[in-house]
């Protein structure tokens, strides 16, 4: 057999090998992995959450989430303004008002905390999307997502008041209402009191595919809705589970739902993608609290690269085919985006 010296070798000749494509050309720079990059992020992609409480003056941060904030309404400005300068058009509202009953009543409270954060974000930027969650667990007492009845969370009285707390936002404002409680027939319930209020405008973001999942843990800590007793498994999905998202999805694109998400987002990448192939509706992905604390916890710690895997991280979930992420990771992420434009264009001389 013939043996190339170490000098042919060197030089690539005498080589027995048959010809191979070579994959590398199209890595050998940062220019040609630009061209051919199959999957870009930007700021447009990212809704980013707010957490609005009740009070003056509060920025108060959330312990397992460092750089998330508690915001009382008069912070939202100044909030909105470093949105618009990172290029994040959409804002998805989470409300922590300051009494709670077993009924939720405050998600349904036209002078509730939420109400009055879509007003103040309309009044001072007319043009963000405004997003609000419609759920109870921030609303009741028990910190279960609707009213209970023998100690369970009662489907089809919960169902009325998820439509009030729909049609609250509405006409505080909002763009988007976004149930998250995962009752069978709240898209329905919400699309026909919409509809009846004359708010046939009002597109309906659902949680179709919302996981029961261990991730949320640092949201409880955001939004204030730990369950006083329990766990949410007999609404949410089993996380087992792929083939009965699809089956959600359907459901309520059928009973109105004009968006629908996949929750949380990285545990899900085959949920997403299953459902990206399956449907034609827009698909969000929430890239959720607990992923979010993760890789904020690992960065500190300096045992991964938090710019690096945060962008991978978000690249990911977009290439399983969401349309758009809700992400904590939002305004670093867009920060981040904008500096590598800037040193393209440094680079070209732009």
């Amino acid at each position: 057999m013939f043996v190339p010296s170490e000098e042919e070798a060197a030089a690539g000749q005498g080589s027995t090998f048959p010809p191979f494509r070579r994959m590398r050309r199209l890595r050998r720079t940062d220019a040609v992995r630009r061209l051919v990059r199959e999957t870009t992020l930007a700021p447009e992609d990212f809704v980013y959450p707010l957490f609005v409480t009740h009070g003056a003056g509060v920025r108060r941060e959330i312990g397992s989430m460092p750089g998330q904030f508690q915001l009382s309404v008069d912070e939202l400005p100044r909030e909105l303004d470093d949105l618009a300068e990172l290029g994040i058009g959409a804002v998805l509202l989470f409300g922590i008002p300051a009494e709670k009953d077993p009924s939720g009543s405050g998600a349904y409270d036209p002078d509730g905390v939420v109400q009055e954060a879509v007003r103040a974000i309309k009044w001072h930027a007319p043009d963000v999307l405004v997003i609000t969650d419609v759920c109870a667990c921030e609303y009741t007492d028990h910190g279960h997502c609707g009213i209970l009845v023998g100690g369970e969370v009662d489907n089809d009285r919960t169902l009325g008041l998820l439509a009030r707390a729909a049609v609250s936002q509405a006409v505080a404002g909002a763009d988007i209402v976004a149930p998250s409680d995962m009752m069978d027939g709240r898209v329905a319930a919400i699309r026909a009191a919409l509809d009846r209020a004359g708010h046939s405008q009002v597109a309906i973001m659902s949680y179709a595919a919302k996981y029961a999942s261990g991730f949320y843990g640092p949201f409880r800590e955001a939004a204030a809705s730990m369950p006083a007793f329990g766990d949410r498994c007999s609404h949410q999905m089993d996380p087992a589970n792929a083939r009965e998202a699809m089956t959600e999805i359907a459901i309520d694109l059928e009973e109105g739902a004009d968006i629908v998400i996949v929750k949380p987002a990285l545990p899900y990448l085959d949920v997403i993608r299953r459902a990206r192939d399956t449907i034609d509706a827009p698909l969000i992905a929430y890239n959720v609290s607990g992923e979010y604390a993760m890789v904020k916890a690992a960065g500190s710690l300096g045992w991964i690269d938090e710019r690096r895997v945060t962008l991978e991280t978000l690249t990911s979930i977009k290439r399983a085919g969401a349309s758009r992420i809700i992400t904590y990771h939002a305004k670093d992420a867009a920060r981040w985006l904008q500096e590598e434009r800037s040193e393209v264009r440094r680079r070209v001389g732009i």
